[in-house]
């Protein structure tokens, strides 16, 4: 897509900046196309579980696409019907359109970063010298592919610079890539290339690099067979695919994951191993500076403590770790003692969690976590804090990246109203400075104000949440509010800034954040609060939340939404079953809808760690307690609902989100909108960002029309 100006609007001043009509102006109930039932059962446990649209799971096959084709129809031309859906699209594209960068990454005199000029499909690498150097072009995935579906992967140079090997999109949207290597002084992309890639980069050792990769799938599975059987391979530089070294591999365990990376000196190599029925991993090390050709254990079992090597220093090795340190703490471990009574502590457990930790400039730079605001720490290589790099505010900070020698690191802070901003840091003087701040048309922070809540959860735990929205805002319970979570695997909704969500708050709207439990804000005692039989936490954590908004006047049910996607999916889904008289509308993005189901897709089995699984019986009964697929009732009145996924989604596939609309259309007794929204070549998220965009703008449209808002032009 050519970057193109949009006419510049007058940002409205007022903080009404919306209309409200009854909701009887939403039209008459929908007609659904015929979805067709078949009698499938299946039995858990003496349990007898029907599943009649079992038959969408194979997404090759006619009846399944024909599906597709008829539920498309009718989502699009329902969304292309709200008068306003492409003033909307017009304006979340004029918002996006500035100048964006990521933080820059060194390779001696090198710089590295990614910059997008506004509305390119995908964002362009590019490489100077030195701060003061004229950029260059790198890499432009937009040329990759006609549509901007192809997108880079990854990008890792080898430790002289010489080379580096880049990740390709090989389906639209999916994540399987293709490796390649290019030679950084011809900038010339040489003829090796690997294929059958998955969750993994290049991990670089003198002329060649170690990475993971699966079976070539059966052609007509290749977006629904399961992740198995991944081994890790050598591929030296200038060689075919066909002659890489076969490194490790675990014929014993086909479910296991396993990866290989080394220390920044290369004397190191690092393997994990990870069970998914496990939250942890196993760590093995080879030692290449004293010949050796196995693997020998550091941590030799897996289990729910998770080890990863930051570096080594010297001999001994700088693991981080949550092994009795649920905040987590990083260890020493001398291979020449490698008895885990042995250990030393490098830097203990603190009452705030450990979210992340580089080695840069002969440092460490920490980031922990307090109520999910970070706070960024220096510590020499012997584990002595140095000093605190000095923050805009409570926020997000992220982005440091480094090698021994640099002199310099650079870091992105950002808040729900402060977009994010490179800094920075002179290690030697300690001196931070603004490096690049971004210019938004049509947005001024001061504007909007973001806090940060907490409320009582069902059990009496504490939850925080972050809010943002229009300074002045009157909270007479009718603003439109748009409630997000997540809540599972360890992964923190750290505030950050989003353009898009501007669309909606400047129409006087509220955007508020959970922070659920199953998630990684306070550690690992927080994440296991909400996985397994613990599940149900975090549908209650997101109800309170909801109860919350509503009982301080920030909105009613007639103008509350909620979305998620993936875990977030599943937790719509959730929610939107047990407590349906909360919300008008729910958003359901790549949800993981059969909990019965699920580890028998793609990478499904990797989540059984913090699901549980149907094949146990304690756990098959949690899951059919609130699997979204099986607690649909019979003539209940539920909310509005827009499910997206698409057609190369192969970490969830599309079957939870076809197996979910289709019960939730036949058994719904309301007359509120129950759509299933396709995207095509795209996967677990848009593959490019004009299908983004389009997204964006379908959500906010509908959710406005169902909440019978009409949106001012800005």
């Amino acid at each position: 897509m050519h970057r193109f100006t949009m006419v510049k609007c007058i940002l409205a001043v007022t903080l009404m900046a919306l209309r409200v009509f009854p909701p009887s102006a939403q039209g008459a109930p929908l007609t659904y196309p015929a979805t067709k039932k078949i009698d499938q059962t299946d039995t858990y446990f003496g349990h007898v579980v029907s599943d009649p649209y079992r038959w969408l799971e194979d997404d090759n096959a006619a009846d399944t696409k024909a599906w597709v084709t008829a539920q498309n129809k009718l989502t699009f031309d329902y969304l292309a019907a709200i008068p306003f859906r492409d003033a909307v699209l017009q304006r979340v594209t004029s918002l996006m359109n500035y100048t964006r960068f990521s933080a820059p990454f060194r390779k001696r005199d090198d710089i590295f970063f990614y910059k997008n000029d506004g509305l390119q499909n995908q964002p362009v690498l590019y490489r100077q010298k030195g701060l003061g150097g004229t950029p260059e072009v790198l890499l432009d995935p937009n040329s990759f592919s006609a549509d901007g579906t192809i997108g880079l992967t990854s990008f890792n140079l080898s430790k002289d610079g010489r080379y580096a090997a880049y990740g390709k999109t090989a389906i639209p949207g999916s994540d399987w890539h293709d490796l390649y290597v290019m030679d950084m002084t011809t900038r010339q992309t040489l003829p090796d290339v690997v294929h059958w890639a998955k969750y993994s980069g290049a991990s670089w050792r003198g002329d060649g690099f170690y990475y993971s990769r699966f079976p070539e799938p059966p052609a007509d599975k290749v977006l629904t067979v399961r992740n198995e059987n991944q081994k890790v391979y050598f591929h030296k530089v200038g060689t075919p695919q066909s002659a890489d070294i076969l490194v490790y591999e675990d014929k014993a365990h086909p479910s296991y994951y396993v990866w290989v990376g080394g220390t920044e000196d290369e004397r190191y190599v690092i393997l994990v191993v990870q069970d998914p029925d496990k939250r942890g991993n196993a760590l093995f090390v080879r030692d290449e500076a004293s010949g050796e050709t196995a693997f020998k254990p550091i941590i030799a079992e897996t289990s729910d403590d998770s080890f990863e090597v930051l570096d080594n220093d010297g001999d001994k090795l700088m693991i981080v770790t949550n092994r009795n340190a649920p905040q987590r703490k990083v260890m020493l471990f001398d291979p020449s003692h490698p008895a885990e009574a042995d250990w030393t502590v490098l830097l203990p457990e603190q009452q705030d969690l450990l979210e992340s930790i580089v080695t840069a400039g002969d440092k460490l730079f920490a980031v922990y976590l307090k109520d999910v605001a970070g706070h960024a720490i220096v510590y020499d290589r012997h584990g002595q804090r140095e000093n605190a790099i000095a923050l805009p505010g409570p926020g997000t900070v992220s982005g440091f990246s480094g090698e021994k020698d640099d002199k310099d690191v650079f870091y992105v802070f950002t808040t729900m109203n402060y977009p994010p901003t490179i800094f920075h840091y002179a290690i030697a003087s300690r001196e931070t400075t603004l490096f690049r701040a971004p210019e938004i048309p049509d947005f001024q922070a001061d504007r909007y104000e973001s806090r940060q809540v907490f409320y009582q959860s069902k059990d009496g735990t504490r939850i925080p949440m972050f809010l943002v929205y229009q300074k002045g805002l009157k909270l007479d319970g009718r603003r439109p509010t748009l409630l997000y979570g997540y809540g599972g695997f360890n992964i923190t909704l750290n505030p950050g800034f989003s353009a898009t969500r501007v669309a909606w708050l400047e129409q006087g709207g509220v955007f508020a954040m959970a922070n659920l439990r199953g998630g990684g804000e306070y550690g690992e005692k927080w994440h296991e609060a909400g996985t397994k039989q613990h599940k149900q936490n975090v549908f209650d954590d997101c109800i309170a939340a909801a109860e919350y908004l509503i009982a301080q006047n920030y909105t009613s049910p007639p103008f509350l939404a909620l979305q998620g996607g993936s875990n977030g999916g599943l937790l719509v889904g959730a929610v939107i079953n047990q407590r349906p008289d909360l919300f008008k509308a729910g958003i359901a993005q790549v949800g993981v809808m059969d909990m019965l189901r699920f580890q028998k897709f793609t990478a499904g089995t990797g989540w059984v760690a913090d699901y549980g699984s149907s094949d146990n019986e304690e756990e098959f009964n949690t899951l059919i307690g609130y699997s979204p697929l099986h607690n649909i009732k019979a003539g209940a009145d539920y909310p509005a609902m827009l499910v997206v996924t698409s057609d190369h989604d192969d970490r969830v596939v599309p079957a939870h989100s076809f197996k979910y609309i289709a019960t939730l259309q036949e058994k719904s007794g309301g007359t509120a909108p129950h759509l299933i929204r396709i995207e095509t070549h795209s996967g677990h998220g848009s593959s490019n960002l004009a299908k983004s965009l389009a997204e964006a703008a379908d959500i906010y449209a509908f959710l406005w029309r169902t909440m019978g808002v009409t949106p001012v032009p800005q």
